[in-house]
């Protein structure tokens, strides 16, 4: 079972490729890890490749292109540099400093689609995330979106997913 495609994840993959067209980026559905892959002289489209077809997965994904600059959006990776899981405390703290604003995104992505958002803090090997800490300030930034306006691809897409009837909110 927790390798079955979620059902609603074909109609996410339209719904994004379909609303964006204008960026030349395609929403992929991958068999491993996460990645952003601009465009090369063989694939003409950039590609966000989110994992196992979780539907959580391809919105956390499309949140963090939504965050990234132009020029980030031309390297894989948005250029960053991804420390895996087991991470120590110092490099836990990064990384939930860096992933505020995308799963904030994600969490109105997911308020959206009318499914139920949970943090992720990505750590299962490594120093115990402060999960309520995180989330508090997860939920924070996603306010001060609320009050303030979102980036605009994030407007956009939290529109789409509000005016589709494709999308069945299954958990």
């Amino acid at each position: 079972m927790a390798n079955e495609i979620d059902p609603d994840v074909p109609a996410l993959i339209t719904l994004f490729n379909s609303t964006f067209t204008d960026f030349q980026t395609k929403l992929v559905l991958g068999d491993d890890e996460p990645v952003y892959l601009p465009a090369n002289e063989d694939i003409p489209y950039h590609r966000i490749v989110f994992a196992h077809g979780f539907f959580s997965s391809a919105l956390h994904e499309i949140a963090h292109w939504c965050v990234a600059g132009e020029k980030r959006r031309l390297l894989e990776d948005y250029g960053y540099w991804y420390c895996p899981d087991g991470r120590d405390a110092k490099q836990q703290a990064e990384f939930e400093s860096v992933e505020i604003k995308p799963q904030a995104i994600e969490w109105a992505f997911t308020e959206a689609a009318g499914r139920q958002f949970q943090v992720s803090t990505d750590n299962l090997n490594g120093a115990e995330p402060d999960r309520k800490g995180f989330t508090k300030n997860v939920e924070a930034q996603l306010a001060w979106y609320k009050n303030n306006g979102f980036p605009p691809r994030a407007a956009r897409f939290i529109d789409a997913l509000k005016n589709t009837q494709k999308l069945s909110g299954a958990q």
